[in-house]
């Protein structure tokens, strides 16, 4: 079955539905395609959202549907397989086979965070291991936290979280400090521990330690890591869109310009698939200008 739209959003996150909402709301005919697998799923809550701080995610999300589906907007539960260029816009179509049709194309897919292959490390994914201290720094305020060092960027991580807490370990595991940087992190209080890491310990479903490979075990509550952050790329490949790597190895983004521009004529894009660093309020701001720029690309 095909479907004609002005516009196919594909992700349904934040910024793929601030996108719809805008032009649903200008009178436009949008479906936002989602697969259900939002990057913050296992988080508690969305923070630094002001109105909403606290909210689980998934009642944002349904919130953001609703809204979308109260101005006409279709929400379509689904996997994008592939994307192509016709002649009148382009074709979207489905891992079930249904085919949409679009004049301007609005890629809002997130990312995937990868993280340090550390035996019993990913399963506190979204809430004994954080990566950003904006998103969850309150709610681990004054608990024992390890930094996990992965490159450069981890020696920033670890000034910002301890920020939060006085009781902060960086584990370099194999990365290497410079004087200087140990000098500084002494001078804050910040134990580092050369010794690699071997796993991390749980007690229950709680973080209770990190083992080294000597044995010792490092009693911590949380960890903080920095993780490798890949646009997702399925279903788009199709539409050649440039991409970029992120500096020091922290992942890869789609490239845009102003207002989520990219140099295919007719397709934007928006949030983390662009800006990985990008919180919700950050994603769905930008989502939402896309939004008009398509808006008032398609008056012409």
């Amino acid at each position: 079955m095909t479907k004609n739209f002005d516009a196919v959003v594909i992700g349904g996150g934040a910024a793929g539905l601030s996108g719809a909402l805008v032009l649903a709301r200008s009178r436009r005919t949008v479906a936002v395609v989602d697969s259900g697998t939002p990057r913050n799923a296992p988080a508690h809550g969305v923070h630094g959202l002001l109105g909403h701080d606290g909210i689980p995610p998934a009642h944002l999300l349904k919130r953001g549907r609703e809204e979308v589906e109260g101005y006409g907007g279709q929400i379509i539960a689904g996997e994008v397989a592939a994307t192509a260029r016709v002649q009148d816009g382009f074709t979207v179509t489905l891992r079930d086979g249904r085919v949409l049709h679009a004049r301007r194309l609005l890629v809002a897919t997130g990312l995937r965070d990868v993280l340090p292959d550390v035996p019993g490390l990913a399963r506190h994914w979204g809430r004994g291991l954080v990566h950003c201290p904006y998103c969850h720094g309150w709610e681990v305020r004054d608990e024992p936290i390890g930094v996990l060092a992965v490159g450069p960027a981890s020696v920033h991580h670890a000034l910002l979280f301890r920020q939060l807490t006085d009781d902060l370990v960086y584990f370099a595991n194999g990365t290497g400090l410079d004087a200087e940087t140990r000098a500084s992190f002494a001078a804050k209080g910040i134990r580092v521990v050369d010794t690699p890491v071997a796993e991390v310990e749980s007690d229950g479903d709680d973080i209770s330690g990190v083992r080294l490979t000597d044995g010792e075990v490092v009693p911590r509550r949380v960890i903080a890591v920095v993780t490798r952050m890949l646009a997702r790329t399925e279903g788009v490949e199709g539409l050649g869109l440039p991409v970029e790597d992120l500096p020091n190895g922290l992942g890869r983004r789609f490239v845009s310009g102003a207002a989520g521009t990219t140099d295919v004529p007719g397709v934007w894009v928006a949030g983390n698939a662009t800006d990985p660093t990008a919180q919700v309020g950050a994603s769905a701001a930008a989502g939402a200008l896309a939004g008009a720029h398509i808006n008032a690309d398609l008056l012409h």
